[in-house]
């Protein structure tokens, strides 16, 4: 599932003296299938944006066209949109509500007029692809697990709903980095699996490095980079200078090349890194 954005512009409290724009003129296409990490300092305006994505905003300027359906119409029917295009808050944990996991990772799928079958196979998958086990947790309330436990269970219940698209906004703030790895390597499962749309918003760039294809660099509610992320990294003074930066293997990459050492452009994160290293000391060695 693709989705365009067209000259998206959109303003806080419009026509008030607290006027804030918030995006401002945004054209990017995300094709199907694509990993792509959406990334930018506090307030550049990538939640915002990502709202937009299925509905939950509207813009004040623009159009937003999913799967060449554009849902800024008002004949739209967005509840069907949003079964396509599934939305992970920052903590969703705080939106669990059913008496046992089951239930709440279930709630979604009961409400698309399946069957039991389709609805239990659904719920099993998504339990096993946030690596919850079936047996063990589905009777269990999800105020009895722990924080990263919780998480999963949130994020199960979007999957449930087996979006076409996948907006996670900074699904691993707060975990521990056993807890984020899991998530991560699971939504890397995921798209691998599946084949859907991903959108990953993330502070940190090793994660960005080692997950994602493509990144859209947001700065002040504008796309300020977009491309390979090989390519992104390459603008390191620019991302400094908006408040990002590079993953910090790129640091040392970068200090090794001006040391007339040739790394492979293309080594972004640590086990890449890695490899090139091991590879240009076994040629040292020859």
């Amino acid at each position: 599932m693709s989705i365009i954005i067209e000259n998206l512009s959109y303003i806080y409290d419009l026509g008030t003296p607290f006027e804030t724009t918030a995006l401002d003129n945004i054209s990017i296409n995300i094709d199907q299938g694509e990993f792509i990490g959406l990334i930018g300092h506090t307030g550049s305006g990538k939640s915002t944006l990502i709202q937009h994505m299925n509905g939950l905003i509207k813009p004040t300027e623009g159009k937003i066209i999913v799967n060449g359906v554009d849902i800024t119409d008002k004949k739209i029917k967005l509840s069907e949109i949003r079964k396509k295009v599934g939305l992970v808050f920052q903590y969703p944990e705080y939106q669990l509500f059913e008496e046992t996991v089951y239930k709440d990772i279930a709630f979604g799928p009961s409400n698309l007029n399946l069957s039991d079958s389709e609805i239990d196979k659904r719920v099993r998958y998504a339990m096993d692809i946030v690596n919850i086990d079936f047996n063990e947790y589905k009777d269990k309330s999800p105020f009895e697990l722990s924080g990263g436990q919780k998480r999963r269970v949130a994020i199960a219940g979007v999957l449930a709903m087996e979006p076409e698209v996948l907006i996670l906004d900074e699904p691993t703030a707060g975990l521990d980095p056993r807890g984020r790895d899991e998530i991560l390597n699971q939504i890397k499962r995921l798209h691998s699996e599946k084949k859907i749309t991903v959108i990953l918003v993330s502070h940190s760039m090793e994660d960005i490095a080692r997950l994602v294809d493509r990144i859209i660099v947001m700065h002040q509610g504008k796309i300020e980079i977009v491309g390979p992320k090989e390519l992104v990294f390459r603008h390191a003074q620019r991302l400094e200078e908006i408040g990002l930066g590079l993953p910090q293997i790129l640091y040392l990459v970068n200090a090794l090349r001006e040391k007339n050492i040739e790394i492979d452009s293309n080594a972004i994160s640590f086990e890449a890194v890695k490899a090139e290293l091991i590879r240009l000391v076994g040629v040292r060695n020859d």
